[in-house]
């Protein structure tokens, strides 16, 4: 069973302030002050190993965001600090051998993105062996005795998915739609509350599940191959929506899709993490929506408990405010709010925060498409 994430995040306008609202605290003068890390740590000449342990690299966030971003917030922090980086490439055995590794290099914390939540309590119980703290990052480690956990609610990133597309399949006139759900990897954490905050809107709202995947790796090859069954078994009428868990994902959905003769915008397809390569067939038709996880939040918050961890210091109590259950005990946590992103709101969200170069999105198959929305 996968854990209960608790308090549930709100939506609507206080989602979009709080999102711009830490984007623009992240690494400020403000921020140092209000969260008693940064200028004091960065002052500070006492050093630290930090070992940084990220799943997979199938997903483009990983190696081009979430480890430079987590890197530049500890050199901000502690110049003297060491990030011991390690990529399991989606193999669980591999990363518990990386985290050993860490741990014999003199790793004084490990920030761990777990690439089986359920077997990765191993690895926090090996740490605690150690007596060396855990930060479970992006993905919870399930019935394992973390010391903080940073990372959104991803039962709501599903509903906003789902009440992304249903408001689009209603403008469309598509009532009671026919709903193919390409779902994430059943080794996350996240991937089941991604799934059911989706599927409880479908639901509510009178939407029938006609093909359900949980897809192995967040593969896109995968992820290609499931589309394909579906218009196989299906036909290419058989359907009216494609609810894919993230962008990777979804570029190979929609590959599916146009190697059939379909045209993707009529399926609103979703997808999540802003890649430029989704935000690009956002703003082409071909994919509705992205979520957008402030990764730069996400990546600077774990440094900032990190780092004095690392030093030997008490993390500052105004940071992980929240607690979250996974299952061994309530997890002191950040959970950081998500924001759905389209073509009205890219150049307002993703390319606003930096998060995106618009040089970046506005190769020159997409210049024109890039004018329409205003990003410049």
């Amino acid at each position: 069973m996968f854990p209960k994430l608790t308090p549930r995040l709100t939506a609507g306008v206080l989602l979009a302030t709080s999102v711009a609202a830490l984007a623009a605290g992240c690494g400020s003068d403000d921020d140092k002050a209000s969260t008693g890390t940064g200028a004091s740590a960065a002052s500070d000449s006492k050093g630290g190993k930090i070992a940084l342990l990220l799943p997979e690299n199938k997903t483009a966030r990983y190696e081009n965001q979430d480890k430079p971003f987590f890197e530049a917030k500890v050199k901000e922090l502690c110049p003297n600090c060491e990030v011991i980086y390690s990529n399991a490439t989606q193999d669980a055995a591999k990363q518990q051998q990386q985290a050993e590794a860490a741990i014999t290099q003199g790793a004084k914390v490990l920030v761990l993105d777990a690439v089986d939540v359920a077997s990765a309590g191993a690895i926090v119980n090996r740490a605690k062996q150690q007596k060396i703290p855990v930060l479970s990052y992006g993905r919870l480690v399930a019935n394992a005795p973390l010391d903080y956990y940073v990372s959104i609610d991803p039962y709501k990133v599903g509903q906003q998915q789902a009440q992304e597309q249903l408001k689009a399949l209603e403008a469309a006139g598509k009532k009671n739609p026919r709903i193919v759900m390409i779902n994430g990897s059943p080794t996350d954490s996240n991937s089941a509350p991604y799934k059911k905050g989706a599927e409880e809107i479908y639901k509510n709202a009178g939407a029938k599940i006609v093909k359900s995947y949980d897809t192995p790796d967040w593969s896109p090859d995968k992820a290609q191959q499931e589309m394909e069954q579906t218009i196989t078994a299906l036909g290419k009428t058989g359907f009216d929506a494609v609810y894919v868990a993230n962008d990777g994902m979804a570029g190979g959905a929609i590959a599916a899709m146009k190697s059939a003769g379909l045209k993707p915008a009529s399926f609103f397809v979703t997808g999540q993490d802003a890649e430029v390569t989704g935000v690009q067939r956002i703003l082409a038709g071909e994919q509705l929506e992205t979520v957008y996880q402030p990764l730069k939040i996400i990546a600077s918050k774990s440094a900032e408990i990190a780092v004095p961890l690392a030093q030997g210091k008490p993390v500052p109590s105004g940071i992980a405010t929240e607690k979250t259950d996974n299952g061994a005990g309530e997890v002191p946590s950040v959970l950081v709010p998500t924001l759905s992103v389209d073509k009205s709101n890219v150049n307002d969200t993703v390319v606003k925060d930096g998060f995106l170069k618009a040089s970046d999105i506005c190769t020159s198959a997409y210049k024109a498409a890039c004018t329409e929305a205003g990003i410049q």
